[in-house]
C-alpha cells in the first residue's frame, strides 16, 4: 500500500469520511488525516499535505451534509452566523501556523487532540 494511492481504499475512505461527517458533524479530518498519513504516504508527503487535502475534500462533504440537515430543520442559524466569521479567521490562522510548526510536532498535537476529545466524549456525564 505504501507504493501509492489505492483508489478502492481511497473511495472507501471518502465514503466513511462523508458518513461520519454527516452523522457526527465532524470535519472529516478525524478520519481522513490519519488515514492519508498511514495509508497514502506516498503520494501524501506528510501531515501538512494530508490536512490541506482533507480540507479541500471536506468542502463538498460539508455542503451536502449541511443541505440535508437544513432540510431536516437541524440548523440553529443564530449560532451558525455567530460562529462562521471567527471560524473562517481561525481556519486562516491555523493554516498559516502550520508554517511555524514541524510536521512531527503537528502530528503529536493532532494525536493529542484526538485523545483528549475522545476521552471527554467517553467519560463525560450524560
Amino acid at each position: 500500500m505504501k507504493q501509492g494511492m489505492n483508489y478502492v481504499i481511497g473511495a472507501l475512505m471518502g465514503l466513511c469520511t462523508g458518513l461520519v461527517s454527516g452523522f457526527f458533524g465532524v470535519g472529516g479530518g478525524i478520519i481522513m488525516v490519519p488515514a492519508m498519513v498511514w495509508l497514502f504516504t506516498p503520494p501524501i508527503r506528510d501531515i501538512k499535505q494530508a490536512i490541506g487535502t482533507s480540507l479541500v475534500v471536506i468542502i463538498p462533504t460539508a455542503l451536502i451534509g449541511s443541505m440535508k440537515h437544513f432540510a431536516q430543520g437541524n440548523i440553529h442559524w443564530p449560532t451558525a452566523l455567530t460562529l462562521a466569521p471567527t471560524a473562517i479567521c481561525g481556519g486562516f490562522l491555523g493554516a498559516w501556523l502550520t508554517t511555524a510548526v514541524s510536521t512531527g510536532n503537528l502530528r503529536r498535537a493532532f494525536g493529542g487532540l484526538l485523545i483528549a476529545v475522545g476521552a471527554y466524549l467517553l467519560f463525560q456525564r450524560p
